[in-house]
């Protein structure tokens, strides 16, 4: 038996129900890990809320991203084998598997090795929040002098994305709502901090750049407020928009995107996992960033296992800087 997390309904943080299950051998293409610590994600509480498009046969696994170590491999699978300590990547449909447990068995196509130097909890908080916050670079191409916004500034792909617009020698400028992160984004090395319900967006981006205004916005939200984004940016600027936090549809601003070129592009992690050369090459640079340590993951709060419900309130309060961990 093996204490493993299941969702037999939609709703809050309870509905996450600690179970005590015999888990299979893994199938063909499958591999048993014994998992030790997982990362929890934006996209798993939407999921659990049912706020995600997905909807998912119940009861189901919960969880997608983790690290720990390969307990046993299925007929088919090369290139893994027991006792190899593994990240999990968050490559497979939510519901479909689930990470959120002792043991969780998983495709092996969602296996990475674990990088070198890491604890398991850093290690179960690399591969989302880089692939996502590469986005800066691959697709807003953010370089030496660009200033970059990035909204929701103290979550783990917004602490990612100021590290990587630190590492190619662009300027992180940071947004919160209000002012009473400002000095932990600082400490994560963000240029400058913005608290969007205490000052003008666009006039404070426009001090902070000389006129020049960003660009490169990147943006989780979604909904109204990109209209005022598209007013900070300077010409021939780039929003990406990964994440729809604010529930709301997000209209097309159509004369700041007209009269400054701008362009609009929506952005996902699996843009990079889903095509080998571009994952080669991504997931290696990652590497070389933690090993020369330009990335470092940050962890805002550990929970164990049995506080998985505590963990996802927490994940929903937005108090935290950093990546929510649960340790197994």
């Amino acid at each position: 038996m093996t204490l493993v997390v299941r969702m037999h309904q939609q709703g809050g943080p309870d509905v996450l129900t600690l179970e005590d299950l015999t888990l299979p051998a893994p199938a063909a293409g499958e591999v048993k890990v014994r998992i030790e610590a997982i990362g929890l994600n934006r996209s798993e509480a939407l999921f659990r809320s049912g706020r995600y498009p997905i909807k998912p046969p119940l009861p189901c696994f919960v969880g997608y991203e983790a690290a720990g170590v390969v307990e046993a491999v299925g007929p088919g699978v090369s290139g893994f084998a027991a006792g190899d300590r593994v990240c999990v990547l968050p490559n497979f449909r939510l519901g479909d598997y689930g990470v959120y447990g002792e043991q969780a068995i998983v495709p092996a196509s969602s296996l990475i090795a674990t990088p070198p130097g890491l604890s398991p909890e850093q290690a179960a908080a690399v591969w989302m929040q880089y692939f996502t916050a590469w986005a800066i670079v691959e697709a807003g191409k953010a370089g030496v002098g660009d200033a970059v916004l990035i909204p929701a500034a103290s979550s783990s792909v917004g602490l990612a994305a100021i590290q990587i617009a630190n590492w190619v020698g662009a300027t992180p400028i940071a947004l919160t709502r209000s002012s009473a992160k400002a000095d932990a984004l600082r400490a994560q090395g963000a240029r400058h901090v913005i608290a969007t319900t205490e000052v003008d967006l666009a006039a404070e981006v426009k001090r902070i750049t000389g006129g020049r205004g960003a660009q490169v916005a990147f943006d989780p939200v979604g909904g109204p407020y990109v209209g005022t984004l598209a007013d900070a940016m300077g010409d021939d600027g780039t929003i990406i928009i990964y994440g729809s936090l604010s529930g709301e549809a997000t209209p097309y601003p159509h004369w700041p995107a007209a009269m400054k070129s701008l362009s609009l592009r929506g952005w996902v992690a699996s843009y990079i996992w889903s095509h080998p050369q571009r994952f080669e090459r991504v997931s290696r640079l990652i590497r070389q960033g933690l090993a020369e340590g330009h990335l470092n993951p940050v962890i805002a709060k550990t929970f164990p296992l049995r506080e998985i419900a505590a963990a996802h309130a927490y994940l929903e309060s937005n108090a935290q800087v950093g990546k929510v961990v649960v340790s197994v």
